[in-house]
């Protein structure tokens, strides 16, 4: 029998709580995301999460641990090598990653790729290199716009991004060439996690924004998750955010896309008001996205600020039958050098109305006790090849 109708997690992306301890192998030692950020601010108001015990958690400057914390709380270690979104997401949802996706940052593309790309697009491929977006846009944007050459560039992640303006480049025309560079990194020697098309608007350097309209174009998960056994069963899986492109749509009933974070979280206010039998699966990209990857902790810190609002909003929400789940995918610790993730262990905090305990909880060594406890808590069976365990039992 299940014990609770609806399950919420929502994954804070990239909201890392300290390096592993193999963080030194990735070039991450030290790096401590959410620690970082609160160091880094003069003010941090974060009253609900303080409320579901995140400063007992993790000490933070500014936010002073609570007496009676409402959530259990612990660390998630993650088993899978990597430290990319897909790998710390289907790894959640019980997939274990031995082999980390194939990243081309030091060197970019091979050429032979590249020229197939450009003549099966049609375009002249500029970029090719490892490069932050809002930098390669302001970099090669005017070019783009002039010649209609295609920018083409990755990350530290296993990633090929396009970037196109939406005006005169054209959208269509942008997806396109993404889904043609997603059949070409089908060869293995060429595999990326995803291909990304990273559309913006504006005219000359300096006035360029990056529009809600990026479309990722993922691998399907190698084997069935927790979603495809909860879909399986008959269950409600509502994805918001980029879940639906972490995982193809493999094992969800309902997507919702996101134009932002605080959209995302409306998104899962407005789902939390229906009556639904399930899971609803949320990611909020901003904190990696715009804060992350831009080694800004001002703007970490105020996005977590505005999280903890519609927080506020969503825990009034939740009945007795309902379990909330906060956690991470990855760190990206702004403090740190470059502007990749960083290989951290993540947050786990769970809540729920009718829960009569709270408090620490032993630390897990894989992200897989998330899809494994909402497997759990439905009576439904991991598929054959996965791993994790539940905690739903600790949940009371």
């Amino acid at each position: 029998m299940r014990r609770f109708k609806r399950i919420f997690v929502i994954v804070l992306d990239s909201l890392g709580a300290g390096a592993l301890a193999d963080a030194a192998d990735y070039g991450d030692a030290g790096t401590d995301t959410l620690g970082h950020i609160s160091e880094c601010v003069e003010e941090f108001h974060i009253p609900n999460l303080q409320r579901l015990g995140l400063a007992n958690f993790h000490p933070l400057r500014h936010v002073e641990p609570v007496g009676q914390p409402l959530a259990y709380y612990t660390a998630l270690h993650e088993a899978s090598k990597g430290k990319d979104t897909m790998t710390g997401h289907w790894e959640m949802m019980g997939l274990h990653i031995t082999e980390p996706f194939q990243t081309f940052s030091e060197h970019g593309f091979p050429r032979e790729l590249i020229e197939e790309l450009s003549r099966r697009t049609g375009h002249v491929i500029i970029g090719n290199k490892s490069a932050s977006g809002t930098e390669i846009i302001d970099e090669l944007g005017e070019e783009e716009i002039a010649t209609g050459h295609m920018i083409v560039y990755t990350s530290a992640d296993s990633v090929l991004q396009i970037c196109g303006q939406e005006e005169t480049f054209d959208l269509k025309e942008l997806y396109r060439c993404c889904e043609i560079a997603r059949e070409l990194t089908m060869r293995e020697e060429w595999r990326v996690g995803r291909v990304i098309a990273r559309p913006y608007v504006g005219r000359k350097k300096g006035e360029f924004q990056r529009t809600s309209n990026r479309h990722d174009y993922a691998l399907k998960p190698f084997g069935k998750t927790a979603l495809n056994a909860l879909k399986d069963a008959g269950l409600d899986v509502i994805s918001v955010g980029k879940i639906y492109d972490i995982f193809d749509g493999e094992g969800l009933t309902e997507s919702n896309k996101s134009k932002s974070s605080v959209h995302g979280m409306e998104q899962t206010i407005e789902i939390a008001g229906r009556d639904f039998e399930g899971l609803c699966f949320t990611n909020l990209v901003d904190f990696d996205a715009l804060w992350g990857h831009r080694r800004d902790p001002q703007g970490y810190a105020e996005e977590l600020e505005r999280f903890d609002e519609n927080l506020g909003i969503l825990m009034p929400l939740l009945g007795d039958d309902d379990l909330l789940i906060l956690t991470a995918d990855h760190g990206n610790d702004p403090t740190h050098t470059g502007t990749d993730h960083t290989r951290e262990r993540v947050p786990f905090l769970a809540w729920s109305p009718s829960m009569k305990g709270s408090g620490r909880l032993e630390e897990a060594d894989t992200f897989a006790v998330v899809g494994a406890t909402v497997a759990d808590n439905f009576g439904v069976a991991m598929p054959e090849g996965t791993i994790g365990y539940s905690l739903l039992d600790k949940l009371v």
